[in-house]
C-alpha cells in the first residue's frame, strides 16, 4: 500500500486549479473554508460545498487544514468555553460530511515566520527564507521588544545595526508585512496586536501554553472519539521562540508531551520535516520514531541552514533533512495501517512559468509539481 499523495489547495481563488492538482498526480486535496472568521462554526451546507467541487474535479477532500485554533483557546481568556463549543461543532460537521482528520497548530499569533518570500536561489527560482538579523532588525528596531537582544546570537546582534541602516523605509515596510504575514487568503495581524499578544503570552509562558494546548484537547477528547476524527498538531514554523512568544511543538520532547498529556488514539502529529528540520536540535529519523505511530499526517519539504541558523527551503531532495530515511521510515509504519498515511509536498520553489504568475507565498505549482515527483520516486524505489 502506497502513501496517499495529496495537495493543498486554498479554494476557488487560488491560482492552482483542481485540474492542476490531478494532473500534478495527487489523488487527495488538503483544503479549508479560509473564509471563515476564526472562532465561528464551519456549516454542514458549506462543508458540502467545497467536498462536492472537489469530487467534481475527480479528487477527495482528504483532510481539512486547518480548522484554526482561537486566541481565546490557546490564551484560555473569558471567551475560551465560547469557543470551544464552536470547535466541537465545526468538528461534528466536518465528520457528518465523511471529514475525519484535521491538521491545526497551537502557535501562538503567528501561524509562521519568514523574513523574505523570495529569496533568489542560484538557478533563478525563488524560495521562502527567514534571516536572523533581518528578524533581529524587525525586533529591536521596529517591534522595540523590552529585552530583546537577550533572544540573539552576539553575532547577529553586531549585525544589526548595519542591516537596519542599510535597508531604505521600502525595504523596512516589506520585511514588516512579511513578518506579520498570516496564511493566505486569511490576512496577517497588526503589528499593535502582536505587541498586545507579547504581553499576554509573557505572562503564559511556555508551561501555561502546554497546560491549554491539554485543556484544549481534553475539551474536544469525547467528540474526536465518538466520530472517529483525527487531529494532527502541526510542530511550530521555525522551531525556536520567536519574538518572545512560546513555542510547545518544536521538539521530540514537546511531541511526546503533546502525546501523553491526553493519551488517546485521536490526538496525533503531523510530522512536517521542513518545520522540524529548521532546528539543529532535531534529529528527524530519532523524533520519528518516537512518535511515528501518533503520526497522521506529513509534510515533506527540505531546508537548509548557515552557522547562524538561518535557512532557506531547498529541493525535497537535497537539504539538512534526510528525507531518504525519512520515507523509508514512513513507508514502514504504512505498512502497518488500515488506511494509507496522507502527505503532501510542502512548500516548493517558485520556478519556470510560476516567476511570471502572482502565487501564494510557497504554493505555486511547478515547484511542489517537482517535489511531488522527487517524492513519489523516492518512496517507489524504497518500497521495491
Amino acid at each position: 500500500m502506497k502513501l496517499y499523495q495529496t495537495w493543498r489547495w486554498y479554494g476557488p481563488n487560488d491560482p492552482v486549479s483542481l485540474q492542476d492538482i490531478r494532473q500534478a498526480g495527487a489523488k487527495g486535496v488538503v483544503s479549508a473554508l479560509h473564509q471563515i472568521p476564526h472562532g465561528e462554526v464551519w456549516p454542514v451546507e458549506m462543508i458540502r460545498e467545497r467536498k462536492e467541487l472537489i469530487e467534481a474535479a475527480g479528487l477527495e477532500w482528504a483532510l481539512v487544514e486547518s480548522v484554526p485554533v482561537h486566541e481565546a483557546i490557546k490564551t484560555r481568556n473569558k471567551d475560551c468555553e465560547f469557543y470551544l463549543k464552536n470547535y466541537r461543532q465545526t468538528l461534528k460537521n466536518l465528520a457528518s460530511c465523511g471529514i475525519k482528520t484535521v491538521c491545526y497548530n497551537f502557535m501562538p499569533v503567528l501561524d509562521w515566520t519568514r523574513t523574505d518570500l523570495a529569496w533568489p536561489l542560484d538557478n533563478g527560482a525563488k524560495a521562502l527564507y527567514l534571516d536572523w538579523t533581518d528578524l533581529a532588525v524587525f525586533d529591536l528596531k521596529i517591534l522595540k521588544r523590552k529585552d530583546a537582544e537577550d533572544f540573539y546570537k552576539k553575532a547577529i546582534l553586531d549585525k544589526v545595526e548595519d542591516r537596519y541602516q542599510s535597508m531604505s523605509k521600502k525595504q523596512l515596510d516589506e520585511l514588516v508585512e512579511v513578518i506579520l504575514m498570516g496564511v493566505p487568503t486569511e490576512g496577517g495581524v497588526t503589528l499593535e496586536a502582536l505587541q498586545e499578544s507579547i504581553g499576554i503570552y509573557e505572562k503564559i509562558g511556555k508551561q501555561g501554553l502546554q497546560e491549554n494546548l491539554a485543556y484544549f484537547l481534553s475539551s474536544i477528547a469525547d467528540v474526536c472519539e465518538e466520530e472517529g476524527i483525527q487531529m494532527t498538531i502541526h510542530p511550530d514554523d521555525p522551531p525556536f521562540p520567536i519574538l518572545g512568544l512560546p513555542r510547545i511543538a518544536s521538539s521530540k520532547e514537546d511531541l511526546e508531551f503533546i502525546i501523553k498529556a491526553v493519551d488517546q488514539p485521536f490526538n496525533g502529529i503531523c510530522f512536517c520535516t521542513g518545520s522540524l528540520g529548521a532546528g539543529a536540535h532535531n534529529d528527524l529519523p530519532g523524533i520519528l520514531e518516537a512518535v511515528g505511530q501518533r503520526v497522521y499526517f506529513a509534510h515533506l519539504r527540505n531546508v537548509k541552514k548557515d552557522e547562524l541558523g538561518n535557512f532557506h527551503e531547498s529541493d525535497h531532495l537535497d537539504g539538512d533533512v534526510d528525507m531518504v530515511a525519512i520515507m523509508r521510515q514512513l513507508v514502514k509504519l504504512n505498512a502497518n495501517r488500515e488506511k494509507p498515511i496522507p502527505f503532501r509536498p510542502d512548500h516548493g520553489h517558485q520556478m519556470l512559468d510560476d516567476l511570471q504568475k502572482v502565487t501564494n507565498p510557497g504554493y505555486s505549482a511547478i515547484g511542489r509539481l517537482k517535489g511531488l515527483a522527487e517524492l513519489r520516486g523516492l518512496e517507489m524505489g524504497l518500497m521495491r
